[in-house]
């Protein structure tokens, strides 16, 4: 059964870990044997929201470290609830920044999921503050001034390590259409270097018995895969024409040449026709939404339909059963508060 946050958010225009909590919780309600999260695309837009980890159990007690010029705090799990205990897998791409990447590099550095994904996500490892410049001006008729966005804060894993350009290495590298492209916070201008800190002192999650186990099965699978050998030659195809920089003014040469380009395309038409043998129902609260709401019935059936060919999910779902059925300890099965 799948959940996106997107429904209640879009009603309430909230945008919180809470939100996301509560549809991890509908989740369990209905299946508590096993939970995917996906951060991609910034996910997660709230620091201190990211810092909660009523979502899973890990046993932290400090979940990141943050730095500013004055001193280094340790941003600490206040809340004691646990709502999730069992497999857990975390999907990220090179679109995943900011808090995503705090929460991802948690349960990377605790052992408490695998991540799974691009070579690594994107790499903001900063806090910004707007400064707005109308609040120093009085009687301006200049109009509008604008704000300031100022960098203030730097955090930091408990390993000591930052997330700044690094972002977070995936277990399971999976190529994507991005893979060659140049997207993350390295590939601005004047970013601010990676670096360290003294590490914190912290233990593992000991829920698993072979944590590593499950990640040398999916990448022997990976290395099998002749989908993803198909998406990493697209990847590589695109890389190669956005780096042309020279177009033929002759008409019969450019149109040859676009030609040439549907005949090299052909191929990679199988990478949407993929199908992952997997069906996907919305949960029992938003089905009765999608009775009552016509355009987010299309919307979800659409989305079911893009979840079946995406093999990424696929992978995401044997990894989660290596888990569950060899590698995680009885005592550490689902148990879920209330």
């Amino acid at each position: 059964e799948v959940s996106s946050p997107e429904t209640k958010a879009s009603q309430n225009e909230v945008e919180s870990t809470d939100e996301n909590i509560k549809e991890i919780d509908d989740v369990i309600e209905t299946n508590d044997e096993d939970v995917i999260s996906e951060i991609d695309e910034e996910a997660i837009p709230d620091l201190e929201n990211s810092t909660d980890d009523e979502v899973i159990d890990s046993e932290t007690e400090d979940d990141i470290n943050e730095f500013d010029a004055e001193d280094l705090d340790d941003l600490e799990d206040e809340d004691d609830d646990i709502l999730w205990d069992g497999p857990l897998v975390i999907l990220v791409n090179e679109l995943s920044a900011s808090a995503s990447e705090i929460l991802a590099a948690a349960m990377q550095d605790y052992k408490r999921a695998i991540i799974i994904g691009s070579e690594q996500s994107y790499g903001k490892g900063t806090v910004q503050n707007l400064v707005d410049l109308n609040q120093w001006l009085r009687k301006n008729d200049m109009g509008d001034m604008g704000a300031l966005k100022l960098t203030t804060q730097k955090f930091y894993r408990v390993n000591g390590g930052s997330t700044q350009l690094e972002g977070v290495k995936s277990d399971v590298v999976m190529p994507d259409r991005f893979s060659y492209v140049d997207i993350g916070e390295r590939d601005y201008d004047n970013p601010l270097p990676f670096d360290k800190i003294d590490p914190a002192k912290f233990d593992v999650w000991d829920g698993y018995v072979d944590f590593d186990e499950a990640i040398a099965k999916s990448k022997a699978r990976m290395a099998k895969s002749e989908q993803l050998s198909l998406i990493e030659e697209n990847a590589r195809w695109i890389k190669k024409r956005r780096d042309e920089l020279d177009v033929s003014l002759n008409f019969d040469e450019y149109y040859a040449e676009i030609e040439q380009r549907k005949a090299e395309t052909k191929k990679f038409d199988a990478i949407d026709e993929y199908d992952n043998k997997m069906s996907y129902r919305s949960l029992p609260d938003e089905v009765e939404l999608m009775r009552q709401d016509t355009t987010l019935r299309e919307k979800r059936k659409r989305w079911h339909k893009s979840l079946a060919k995406d093999i990424y999910v696929e992978e995401a779902v044997n990894v989660l059963e290596d888990l569950k059925i060899t590698n995680i300890k009885t005592k550490k099965l689902a148990n879920i508060k209330n």
